[in-house]
């Protein structure tokens, strides 16, 4: 079991826009003021390509996914919300928040997988608690440390404790559960998925504590972490709002390990957390401001890794 991959799934938008549906909790999304929808969605595939350019340059396996305009799905470029894959050859289905965004569930994403090669064997699928008004977002409410079998959650309206712990038992993780903060107009407010603050690498953490208020569940969540061997990077409540929170470590060419961020979130970083970061990994950043801005949600949420096992060697 590894903890990286060398594998992503990325959806290619058609209409990217500020989802009004997810801005009554996700603080981070802001109108785009004077630029039409159409410009806004021409500059995120800008963003999006390059992304994916990157990737591929460095020997990341990027399965690319074209949304059609056949439903209104404009957070369509951030499926890890919806699906993950697993190395057991499942793949968990998730409730989301925002109806529009339960468009993005389609059957042509999965084959689109399979197609190269890698096999689904079982499917759990948790939609179903949407008629309850219970959400889990995927990976962007659950951190998974994979080789330790442990998930993190930070308990908000996007992630039900609940359905946490039965992902838990049905997976086989210990379940890490806790509450994380962000300051908004002087008030202190749930932050609406764990990946936006925190980030698990193969030997490090990127965590911003500071959002975590109760300190015995801070505490614990770093006794967690570092009694796995994880190294505790620290980001602040600023840095978290630049998305240095919002990361994900996968592996390139020859065994190289990438920690994939947007530029914005780097240049948030002080010099002695880069010096830190590149101790265990090597930093590779994107431009992506358009989709930082109006989605509300950075390089990490842009990827699903693929941890599916394969019918051929890859």
């Amino acid at each position: 079991m590894s903890q990286i991959t060398n594998t992503v799934l990325m959806v290619r938008p058609v209409q990217f826009r500020m989802n009004e549906q997810t801005s009554v909790n996700n603080y981070y999304q802001k109108v785009p003021e004077n630029i039409l929808s159409e410009v806004v969605n021409k500059m995120a595939v800008k963003e999006f390509d390059g992304m994916v350019r990157k990737l591929k340059k460095v020997g990341i396996q990027v399965i690319v996914v074209k949304d059609t305009k056949e439903f209104d799905t404009p957070d369509s470029i951030f499926p890890n919300n919806w699906i993950s894959f697993h190395s057991n050859g499942t793949i968990g289905l998730y409730p989301m928040f925002a109806e529009n965004r339960r468009l993005e569930r389609k059957e042509s994403v999965l084959e689109a997988v399979e197609n190269q090669g890698f096999v689904v064997k079982n499917v759990v699928d948790y939609s179903g608690a949407e008629v309850d008004n219970l959400f889990l977002e995927g990976t962007g409410s659950i951190l998974l440390d994979r080789v330790n079998n442990k998930a993190y959650c930070a308990i908000s309206d996007r992630a039900d404790e609940g359905l946490f712990i039965e992902f838990c038992e049905d997976f086989e993780y210990t379940p890490v559960v806790f509450s994380a903060f962000q300051t908004v107009n002087d008030k202190r407010e749930k932050i609406y998925h764990t990946n936006v603050m925190m980030c698990i690498g193969d030997t490090f953490a990127v965590v911003c504590l500071a959002s975590i208020d109760d300190k015995k569940q801070r505490k614990s969540l770093i006794n967690h972490l570092q009694d796995d061997g994880k190294k505790v990077i620290e980001i602040s409540e600023d840095q978290v709002n630049h998305f240095a929170g919002n990361m994900l470590q996968l592996k390139g060419l020859e065994e190289a390990s990438y920690l994939v961020m947007s530029q914005s979130a780097l240049k948030s970083l002080r010099p002695a957390q880069v010096k830190l970061i590149e101790s265990h990994t090597t930093i590779l950043s994107c431009p992506l401001d358009t989709i930082e801005s109006c989605g509300g949600g950075s390089a990490r949420c842009m990827m699903a890794e693929v941890f599916l096992p394969t019918t051929v060697s890859k």
